[in-house]
């Protein structure tokens, strides 16, 4: 998940991946704020903050939200990523 600080959406995106987490154990979160970051947010295509980008264990990237995602929508992207789906 990349953020940035001061960033309001940022802050409702880690509850809402937080909380994901509580229903999801095995959930991993990278966070990273673009400003100690900017390499990887270029090289990812980050535009905007926050961007979440779900990956399988393969590192195969599965799911990409710009702005905070819905719970729906995050367990949705992470089905995607667990393995069998």
């Amino acid at each position: 998940m990349y953020t940035s600080a001061f960033c309001g959406p940022c802050a409702v995106a880690r509850r809402v991946v937080e909380r994901a987490g509580t229903l999801v154990p095995s959930l991993s979160v990278v966070e990273r704020d673009i400003a100690s970051w900017p390499d990887e947010a270029e090289r990812d295509g980050v535009r905007m903050t926050p961007t979440l980008i779900v990956a399988d264990d393969a590192g195969t990237e599965v799911f990409r939200g710009e702005g905070p995602p819905s719970m729906p929508q995050l367990l949705q992207a992470l089905s995607r990523a667990l393995p069998g789906e």
